[in-house]
């Protein structure tokens, strides 16, 4: 009798592929990675082959996991395709949703919960991220949809904002000039220090964070002057100053898959129109 292949057991092959990992697929594929483990084992057993062999710390390919890699993407693709034509539109599969800290708390509380209304079958995945790794994980396949800061010459522009100074007035006096920031890579962080620089402002990193709630904290708390915008640090008056240099506009862009057409078109619709009316 001939094998039958479950598309989970492809699908879980396929992320590791792609990510370059167990514990990256995982995130892809909403299993634990011993689960994951357990699926290319019963993989390998029906299709009699390896697919794996491991160098060092690296899981790469076998020559007969190389050949399954294709006919793999191709089976899914095939099978999501009709998924999506019997169901009318519908959708049932993960969509990966990322997006920077700025806009975590508007999307996870109105865009994604809005669009599980309109796909309740669907699952949601969000990653929050700065937006290079966001856009790192796009083309790779591991995200659909994302949104994230740029330049203001990006294609993906859907808005720009000009970025302010925000902080307490009684640090304007202070040298060096106290910032908080967040970690490296951060356009804020970059703009506020080339900023300083080109006006020759001493300044000296008072608090650093990966954590934008951290970061609100600090600036709340008096420890330090930071660059933002309106648009995400709401509850805060900017510096009205002559003091601070002026700082440069960003762009919030919005970046999209072609796969599984419809449900990302929705989603990515709905993140558009979000975006435009912050």
């Amino acid at each position: 009798m001939p094998v039958n292949l479950p598309t989970s057991l492809l699908r879980s092959f396929v992320a590791i592929v792609e990510s370059g990992s167990m514990l990256s697929a995982t995130e892809q594929v909403f299993v634990t990675q011993s689960a994951l483990s357990l699926q290319i084992k019963r993989l390998e057993e029906l299709v009699q082959q390896a697919l794996f062999v491991r160098e060092g710390r690296k899981l790469v390919l076998t020559a007969p996991g190389d050949v399954l890699l294709g006919y793999a993407r191709r089976l899914l693709s095939l099978h999501d395709e009709a998924l999506l034509s019997v169901k009318g539109g519908g959708f049932s599969g993960p969509v990966r949703f990322g997006t920077v800290q700025d806009f975590a708390e508007t999307f996870l509380t109105g865009i994604l919960a809005r669009f599980a209304e309109l796909h309740p079958d669907s699952h949601v995945y969000a990653r929050v991220a700065g937006t290079a790794e966001l856009q790192t994980l796009l083309e790779r396949g591991q995200l659909d949809v994302l949104v994230g800061f740029s330049a203001t010459d990006d294609p993906a522009t859907i808005r720009t904002a000009p970025m302010r100074w925000y902080g307490d007035e009684a640090l304007l006096d202070r040298r060096p000039l106290p910032l908080a920031v967040l970690e490296k890579p951060c356009r804020f962080r970059e703009a506020a220090l080339n900023s300083l620089d080109a006006r020759d402002i001493p300044y000296r990193i008072a608090v650093e964070t990966p954590n934008l709630s951290t970061l609100r904290s600090a600036v709340e708390a008096g420890l330090g002057l930071t660059a933002r915008t309106d648009l995400f640090l709401k509850g805060f008056s900017p510096l009205d100053t002559q003091a601070l240099p002026t700082l440069p506009q960003v762009s919030c862009i919005m970046q999209s898959t072609n796969a599984h057409a419809k449900a990302v078109d929705r989603l990515a619709g709905l993140t558009r129109n979000v975006l435009e009316t912050l």
